[in-house]
């Protein structure tokens, strides 16, 4: 095996050594900002061609929906309306989509808001490590938590805050002392249930930590890969709960992601996983995703899938979902609408439109 391809051990976590290239533009600016000098570089070739995937609509898109997300934002620095008003996961989405754009803490355009961001998800991050606002809606604290463990890693590792790191070293703390028999985790923080959906949150949520610097178990992860590969189907989707249910697009874009996150970039699971979600590649039909649901969720994590598959897959998919976006977004305000309140929508959107900037450590390979 050639040395650029031995797997690295670091903080309990396998991944996947890369070979060494020259730094780009994007790649020195993130060094320079403090981002984890452990983040993979790819080709440049295929970044370079990926860059121009963002034609000047898109961009004008983009935009459009961060300046919708900057006016929206609360005092108190969350975002959310209706049943998800303060919710820490749609604070956490907003805050990821200014840092695709290039701002971090009080740098940027946008530093201003992504400070609040992390002000509010400190304000509201409790002793016991969970991070979550009580009565700001949602389907169980532990969704939200992991959304919101995951931005704080990012930003942390821009900003090397010491009371960021102490309230994210105990958000990792309680990921690792909440996984359940199985090896996933479900809505509360408990040793209980586990479902696939919750269990991708919390496993990129360790890969964001992990990459920030933090202590996370190899075992952890070892057994929260082995409860994903049993809740794949042998069509290459997710079923939602074991020990048995059909697949589905959302979750099983989220299942191949958080393999992909815990480092397995190929194999037989991988492989079966992206020919599921190539059936759902975005052609215009609006219809027939408002059927599936979830949306925004579901195409936020099967950009990540396709991106880090790379090559055709990527080529592919992102110039179709990105059209899918600028046709759905509103013209009035810039937002995207979705069930669960605008600015998550909006949110998700920015974030994928925006992901070829490869500017977020969680991103990267």
């Amino acid at each position: 095996m050639a040395e650029g391809n031995l797997p690295l051990i670091e903080s309990g976590w396998v991944v996947r050594r890369r070979p060494m290239i020259v730094l780009g533009a994007a790649s020195l600016a993130r060094l320079l900002l403090g981002a984890p000098a452990i983040a993979f570089e790819r080709d440049p070739g295929p970044v370079a061609a990926t860059a121009q995937l963002v034609t000047p609509d898109a961009q004008r898109a983009i935009e459009r929906g961060l300046e919708f997300l900057a006016q929206r934002q609360g005092d108190d620095g969350s975002f959310g309306g209706g049943g998800y008003g303060r919710n820490v996961a749609i604070c956490a989405l907003a805050g990821t989509a200014f840092l695709s754009q290039g701002s971090t803490p009080d740098r940027g355009q946008y530093g201003r808001h992504v400070s609040r961001c992390v002000a509010y998800l400190l304000k509201n991050s409790q002793e016991s490590g969970l991070i979550d606002a009580p009565g700001s809606g949602g389907q169980g604290p532990m969704y939200a938590h992991g959304f919101a463990t995951l931005f704080l890693a990012e930003t942390y590792g821009m900003s090397r805050e010491p009371e960021v790191r102490r309230r994210l070293a105990k958000a990792v703390e309680l990921i690792i002392s909440t996984q359940n028999h199985e090896g996933g985790w479900r809505y509360q923080a408990a040793r209980q249930e586990a479902d696939v959906s919750v269990t991708v949150c919390q496993v990129m949520a360790l890969r964001a930590a992990r990459n920030a610097g933090l202590f996370v178990p190899r075992d952890t992860i070892d057994r929260s890969v082995a409860y994903l590969k049993k809740c794949q189907n042998a069509d290459g989707g997710f079923l939602y709960r074991l020990p048995s249910g059909e697949s589905a697009f959302p979750r099983s874009a989220a299942g191949v992601v958080a393999l992909q996150g815990a480092g397995i970039y190929e194999g037989p699971e991988i492989d079966r996983g992206l020919a599921y979600l190539r059936d759902f590649l975005p052609n215009g039909d609006v219809s027939a995703y408002n059927r599936e649901g979830h949306f925004f969720y579901g195409h936020y994590y099967a950009a990540q899938a396709m991106w880090h598959a790379g090559g055709r897959h990527w080529m592919q998919w992102y110039p179709a979902i990105r059209d899918e976006l600028l046709a759905r977004q509103r013209n009035d305000d810039g937002a995207w609408t979705d069930p669960i309140c605008q600015e998550y929508g909006t949110a998700m959107a920015c974030i994928i439109l925006q992901m070829p900037n490869d500017y977020l450590p969680i991103f990267q390979r």
